[in-house]
């Protein structure tokens, strides 16, 4: 029953959904939107397991002192500090709840992502190599783009004697073509590709072939 009534579950709530998104019939959608509900009502029991299972990990590493147990160690007590704060003096614009998050934790996550920057340097160094024409291609476009979005790159564009004088708008309308056009395709492909993938996973879990959220291993 472990196995056998989660997939049951899974499918009557799943084919129910689908049901409804194709019959507007009232009672159809009234119990779909009831189902809903409940789904936001079981998200929030997720989210607490979700932070049961976080501080059990992270109490282990401190226990056992494996690497890094001190920024685990840390990652505890600033949660204990927000959620004590946020749950007996509130989370509203000028309580300390508040005040934390805007000087403490904003600051922390724009370092954080800041550090992209130097991943997506790094990954456009390697993908930019002119090693066969389509990376070329990619090439060409990337600097095109890069030099069209920036205020120098106009400014050069303009003090080019027989460019800027002959097409003073080129450069922007090449790049602006560029992101209207190949981009918003290859965009749109991706965004195909994704779509039907995650249809694909649905269908899987509706009929049971995909097991691997009824074990805490992943396993089939």
């Amino acid at each position: 029953m472990k196995k056998t009534l989660p997939l049951i579950i899974t499918f009557l709530a799943g084919f129910y959904m689908i049901l409804a998104f194709f019959v507007p019939h009232r009672v159809v959608a009234v119990s779909a939107q009831e189902m809903q509900s409940w789904e936001i009502i079981i998200v929030a029991f997720t989210l607490v397991l979700g932070i049961g299972n976080l501080i059990q990990v992270h109490a282990d590493k401190i226990h056992r002192q494996k690497s890094g147990w001190f920024y685990s160690l840390v990652l505890l007590v600033c949660l204990t500090v927000m959620m004590t704060i946020g749950l007996f003096w509130g989370i509203n614009e000028g309580t300390v709840y508040y005040w934390l998050y805007d000087n403490v934790m904003a600051p922390l996550s724009a370092a954080m992502f800041s550090l992209l920057a130097f991943f997506i340097a790094s990954a456009a160094y390697r993908a930019f190599r002119a090693r066969n024409k389509e990376a070329t291609l990619l090439l060409v476009a990337a600097t095109i783009i890069m030099i069209g979005r920036i205020p120098l790159g106009n400014v050069i564009w303009h003090h080019v004697p027989w460019l800027g004088a002959k097409f003073p708008n080129a450069l922007e309308g090449l790049t602006q073509w560029i992101m209207d056009i190949p981009n918003a395709a290859g965009q749109r492909g991706i965004k195909i590709g994704a779509a039907l993938g995650a249809v694909s996973m649905a269908l899987r879990m509706l009929l049971g072939i995909e097991r691997s959220y009824l074990t805490t291993g992943g396993g089939n």
